[in-house]
């Protein structure tokens, strides 16, 4: 049941980049930016609060060295932000800004960009953004990540199968219980050391770092991962409590509810360590996502780990399985699917945002993937249901073959005749044909049960696993907008740059660099930097640009270009089709000189 899940977790989630799920918005200066002046600081904004790191910002100057920076901070105290400062003795050149954080769902995400002050570098420094992830401490740390899960699962679900479905003998449950919490105890410790080498992309010897564990200890994640153990505690206390209550005579229903509802409050606040740390935590409508959030985890162990109770309740069997508690198990886990779906459509609405990111997003596949092994399990539950009907209609001493039934005193001369009984309904299932005797029909229906609630089992472990694999992939939205706003491996946004010569005569000569960003359909932002004959900066009254496509007839499209004081820019021009479009800049050098180039672009889909 654990191997599958495991390989299937480490084929889909062990050997790509790092989940991205803040994406950045905008940086200020802006990527490519040519400037007049060196800039007091670099300030980047995401799409969602960021945690920052000792080494969040890496500037290199033209050289490749790396400049002396501030601490890294916020820019008016904004968690969506980023900012560092930068000396003020910045020389002439292009300059590269690497960065690295933690997405509000304690994922890490890394980029890179330059701008220029003065006149670009022929040449700029080649950018390194650290490493995204290493292979090692990223499988470690899905597979902790996988095994908390589980062990959630199987502590939530069992707990609640004893309380709400009540076995005859809840003796081999406690071993489950034991097992669980151990588990869950062992997977947050390795999550808890594995997260400094994980957010820092290095091996997991980086765990050993006493300092390291220590920023830790300050972070969301690692105060989450410390409230995770701590409610460990009253977990064993109250598993303890529970133990010596299912052996003692109930004295009513007042301390019944009273431990139930601590449990549910136990469950509740394991609950909220996962969803206060992953998707629900950032985006929209985060108390709501939250509340989802909650309520889907503890549905899920409810059912799957319930599962596994009633797999180990009908493999025990001593004494037989009491069709009551089967039947209490399911009208339970038809409560919790009810939840599962609520909640699910709720969060797939959320994480998507588009028809379009079911099939174009890693996300959304997943998503897909999921919704069939669920479909899977819900026929393997129908399957169950109708054993669990035929084990509840068929008489207790078939049920229970062991049972003798009970004598009662007949008066003299025999009891008086009674109505034939009707016959009772005989098993259509094929395992149980040419059973013959009540007792072979009895077993014949518990081993049914059991077949078909271990498939079930089976393949919860796998959905887990694709659960574990989907926490740790960027949300539909979340993509869409990465894509948009996505620095590459080289770390220059894929914008396209444009540089045109002019000359109007006496009046001068030059060249225009225009920066189409990013180059493709949609809205683009632009940016022209006008240099002189010396390829110093120059200063011109007017520059306007336009765009038209000849083959679809549409344009020209103007881009209402401002002067920024040593740069020109237009934030938003919307090219609606992909193709070669005609570019055309006009410059004006004085109140009657001005000259128009075209250049031929390439603008993708």
């Amino acid at each position: 049941m654990l191997l599958g899940p495991v390989l299937v977790l480490l084929l889909l989630g062990g050997a790509g980049p790092a989940s991205a799920h803040a994406a950045l918005a905008s940086t200020d200066p802006g990527d490519g930016t040519v400037l007049r002046r060196a800039p007091a600081h670099v300030t980047l904004t995401f799409s969602e609060s960021v945690g920052l790191r000792d080494d969040s910002f890496r500037v290199l100057d033209p050289g490749g060295h790396r400049v002396h920076t501030g601490e890294a901070g916020r820019a008016d105290g904004r968690a969506d932000t980023a900012r560092v400062a930068l000396p003020g003795e910045l020389g002439e050149g292009t300059y590269t800004v690497a960065w690295r954080v933690v997405s509000a769902d304690s994922h890490p995400v890394s980029g890179a960009f330059t701008f220029s002050v003065g006149r670009p570098s022929q040449t700029a420094a080649p950018v390194d953004t650290g490493p995204t992830e290493d292979p090692l401490t990223a499988g470690l740390h899905k597979t902790a990540r996988y095994l908390s899960y589980l062990a959630v699962a199987l502590l939530v679900g069992t707990a609640a199968f004893v309380a709400l479905c009540r076995p005859p003998d809840p003796a081999p449950l406690r071993r489950t219980l034991v097992a669980a919490w151990w588990t869950l105890l062992a997977a947050t410790v390795a999550l808890l050391v594995l997260r400094a080498p994980y957010e820092a992309g290095t091996g997991p010897s980086a765990a050993l770092d006493p300092a390291a564990l220590g920023d830790t200890l300050t972070t969301r994640p690692g105060v989450l991962l410390l409230v995770r153990l701590g409610l460990l505690v009253p977990v064993a206390l109250y598993l303890l409590h529970a133990a010596r209550t299912a052996r003692a005579d109930r004295r009513g229903g007042r301390r019944t509810a009273l431990t139930g509802a601590v449990g549910v409050v136990l469950a509740v606040g394991l609950a909220l360590t996962w969803a206060a740390a992953e998707h629900a935590s950032a985006g929209t409508q985060v108390p709501v996502a939250m509340t989802s959030s909650v309520l889907h985890l503890l549905a899920t162990a409810v059912w799957l780990g319930g599962l596994a109770a009633l797999l180990t309740t009908l493999r025990s069997a001593r004494p037989a399985p009491d069709a009551a508690t089967v039947a209490r198990f399911s009208r339970t886990a038809l409560t919790a699917v009810t939840v599962l779906v609520v909640t699910g459509v709720y969060q797939s609405w959320r994480g998507l945002g588009s028809w379009q990111a079911l099939t174009g997003t890693a996300y959304g596949r997943l998503l897909l993937a999921k919704v069939i092994l669920v479909a899977v399990l819900l026929a393997a539950a129908a399957v169950s249901r109708r054993w669990t009907a035929a084990l509840v209609t068929e008489p207790a001493a078939v049920r229970e073959p062991g049972r003798v039934p009970e004598r009662v005193p007949q008066p003299a001369g025999g009891p008086p005749p009674e109505a034939p009984r009707p016959e009772a309904p005989r098993a259509t299932h094929p395992s149980r044909a040419g059973t013959g005797t009540g007792t072979g029909t009895g077993s014949a229906l518990r081993r049914g049960l059991y077949r078909s609630v271990l498939v079930e089992a089976v393949v919860a472990a796998v959905v887990l696993g694709v659960t574990t694999v989907l926490t740790a992939t960027p949300p539909g939205r979340s993509a869409e907008e990465a894509a948009r706003a996505a620095v590459p491996a080289g770390g220059v946004l894929p914008a396209s740059v444009t540089t045109i010569p002019f000359e109007i005569g006496a009046s001068g000569s030059g060249t225009v660099q225009i920066t189409l960003d990013p180059g493709r359909t949609g809205d683009n932002a632009v940016q022209a930097v006008v240099f002189g004959p010396d390829g110093s900066l120059a200063a011109v009254p007017e520059l306007r640009l336009s765009f038209t496509l000849p083959d679809k007839q549409v344009g020209p499209i103007e881009a209402d270009l401002l002067d920024r004081g040593g740069y020109w820019s237009a934030n938003t021009v919307t090219l609606p089709l992909p193709g070669t479009w005609t570019m055309k800049v006009t410059v004006r050098v004085s109140e009657i000189d001005q000259v128009s180039e075209n250049r031929r672009i390439r603008v993708e889909r």
